[in-house]
């Protein structure tokens, strides 16, 4: 027998559909139906073999997160502490908290987890379907779902969603987390006005897109700036910002705005800085080609250290083409990187800096040298031995680089 908050569901669902109300564009407006529902239900159940309501809250949480939320995962959605949650098959529902993941009790049908996956889609007009097996999209909080549907996955759809979920506007606000200390904060926050290019590396989940969101917010005001992502997650909090993401390809197969066409495009657009959100693959030639132009820019990459973050960027633009080569690229990172921010993920869930790697400019038997700013001993950042280039662009913005580093 169907409970009493099946009956509202059903109710509300029915007059969504009547009124036309579109409960993910109106949450107030939906919100105020299942309240009259819910009270028309309450004055019927005393004269009627309707069963009564128990909890009136329960009843009007769980409605609205099916109707106009996203079912049983709309909990973890607003649960502050969950980073990113994750379904690999029916019954198989994970979260992760601190770093840490765990199985929940949620248990979704397949086809449960199929309009689940539509729902989140829609607002964002991309698809998933046999001709585009992955998506990447970005749900109305600021969530970036990612799903993959069978026969790429072995049997089930394939979900996860990362949350935006670290409030971190500034260095400041690291430091206040313990990220880094204030004084490699004070060093970056200047290296920033200074106009240095800065690679924020690291592994998944290790903080890389917050540390660039704060990197960019430490850009002067008077700048401006043009930031190409696969799905919006950089927040700049700027007066003069045009953000960029890709498209996916039509049902036709036509209209795909890759990673790389936006950078060229951003060249376009008179930047004071470019940020890419993340290089890959063969944009990773045009945004070097750009920062040896003298334009400053930021973005991040994948790699286990910072040292690997170098070797990475002397080997993705090899892939834009068979005419570009070694002996073209290892010198133009050398030229057009500054600065390499390697982030970590640690044992009990915190995000670090975990090393600050400078590039000097200089390369010796096709290797990119590199010089040690900050680097990690017994689990704090310390000042070693190097020095970044480009002094004399922090004695324009007003830094003695070596008072700088030594307080």
């Amino acid at each position: 027998m169907p409970t009493a908050t099946q009956h509202i569901h059903d109710e509300v669902r029915e007059l969504v559909r009547r009124r036309g109300l579109d409960p993910l564009k109106d949450p107030r407006g939906t919100r105020l139906l299942i309240d009259e529902v819910i009270g028309h239900y309450e004055e019927r159940v005393a004269t009627s073999a309707l069963p009564p309501l128990l909890d009136r809250g329960d009843a009007a949480r769980y409605v609205f997160d099916q109707v106009a939320g996203f079912g049983q995962l709309q909990q973890f959605l607003d649960d502050p502490g969950v980073e990113e949650l994750w379904v690999n098959e029916p019954g198989r529902v994970f979260v992760a908290r601190g770093g840490r993941s765990e199985l929940t009790t949620v248990v979704l049908g397949a086809d449960e987890i199929r309009d689940l996956v539509e729902r989140m889609l829609k607002p964002s007009g991309r698809r998933l379907d046999l001709s585009s097996p992955f998506v990447d999209a970005l749900l109305p909080d600021g969530s970036r779902l990612h799903a993959v549907i069978p026969d790429i996955t072995r049997e089930h759809l394939s979900l996860n969603v990362r949350k935006f979920v670290v409030a971190a506007n500034s260095l400041d606000d690291l430091v206040a987390r313990a990220t880094l200390p204030a004084r490699a904060a004070r060093f970056l926050e200047a290296s920033v006005a200074a106009g240095l290019n800065i690679i924020v590396s690291g592994g998944t989940q290790a903080g890389k897109t917050t540390m660039l969101g704060t990197l960019v917010n430490s850009i002067p005001p008077q700048e401006r700036v043009v930031t190409c992502e696969e799905v919006f997650e950089l927040r700049p909090n700027l007066p003069d910002v045009v953000a960029m993401q890709t498209r996916q390809p039509n049902l036709e197969g036509h209209g795909e705005i890759r990673l790389r066409r936006l950078v060229k495009e951003a060249l376009r657009m008179r930047p004071s800085r470019i940020i890419v959100g993340e290089v890959r693959q063969e944009e990773s030639l045009d945004l070097l080609i750009a920062l040896n132009s003298g334009l400053p820019g930021m973005c991040s990459v994948h790699a286990n250290s910072a040292r690997e973050a170098v070797t990475k960027l002397c080997t993705l633009p090899l892939l834009a083409g068979e005419n570009v080569t070694a002996q073209f690229v290892v010198p133009t990172v050398a030229a057009s990187v500054d600065l390499i921010v390697q982030m970590g993920l640690e044992a009990d869930g915190t995000r670090r800096v975990r090393e600050i790697v400078a590039v000097p400019g200089r390369v010796e038997g096709g290797v990119v040298e590199t010089a040690d700013i900050f680097t990690t001993s017994d689990g704090a950042l310390l000042r070693a031995e190097g020095f970044p280039p480009h002094a004399d662009r922090f004695a324009r913005c007003g830094h003695h680089l070596p008072d700088l580093l030594s307080t």
